[in-house]
């Protein structure tokens, strides 16, 4: 088996979703992010260990695009959301981050997303808003399951590509960033486990 640290060239593949109240990184709201940790069991097989999520409050002065809002499902005000800010979400997603490079003897974190320069965009500018000093992700290295996605099974839209994987989808819980975020850790982990397997 090879060590994590020895996978990717010393960075740890993390999983991560946003939602958000538009495309805009800058001036739009982040709304909910997840992050699913991956781990490899005793044969070398790559698996989804813990997840975690937060409701995020819009920042002071953002946009809620309302087609974005209505797309998501996502009432930004809701009181059972149990939103916290954008710097208390970050620090809980980013610690146990932290712990996993750390435990993996990993020099950072690397994005693992579907079409995931999105959602480090809106990573990399929440960070910048909370001045939080050391973000455990790479600033611009990602991996695409889009991509391996089109390589592995034919197919680039998260739900096609799962599917074709032999992954169950439900159309009623996508589009949250917890099932978004489960549904790639799973994709990532077939590919990566069906191309060890090949060798």
């Amino acid at each position: 088996m090879i060590p994590i640290v020895k996978r990717f060239r010393g960075f740890l593949p993390v999983v991560v979703d946003v939602e958000t109240a538009g495309f805009n990184p800058k001036t739009d709201a982040l709304l909910e992010v997840a992050a699913v940790l991956l781990n490899q069991d005793e044969d070398g097989l790559w698996f989804c260990q813990d997840s975690h999520l937060c409701h995020v409050e819009p920042f002071p002065g953002a946009n809620l695009d309302q087609a974005s809002l209505e797309f998501t499902g996502i009432d930004p005000y809701h009181p059972f959301r149990m939103a916290v800010s954008e710097a208390d979400a970050l620090n809980t997603i980013f610690e146990p981050v932290r712990k996993a490079v750390k435990q993996h003897q990993c020099s950072r974190a690397i994005l693992v997303g579907h079409n995931p320069m999105f959602d480090l965009s809106f990573i990399k500018a929440a960070v910048a808003r909370c001045q939080i000093k050391r973000n455990p992700f790479h600033q611009f290295s990602t991996f695409d399951t889009a991509t391996l996605g089109g390589l592995a099974y034919g197919q680039t839209v998260l739900a096609r590509a799962a599917q074709e994987a032999g992954l169950e989808w439900d159309n009623e819980q996508a589009h949250s960033a917890l099932y978004d975020a489960k549904r790639t850790a799973e994709l990532f982990c077939k590919i990566i486990n069906r191309w060890d397997a090949l060798k």
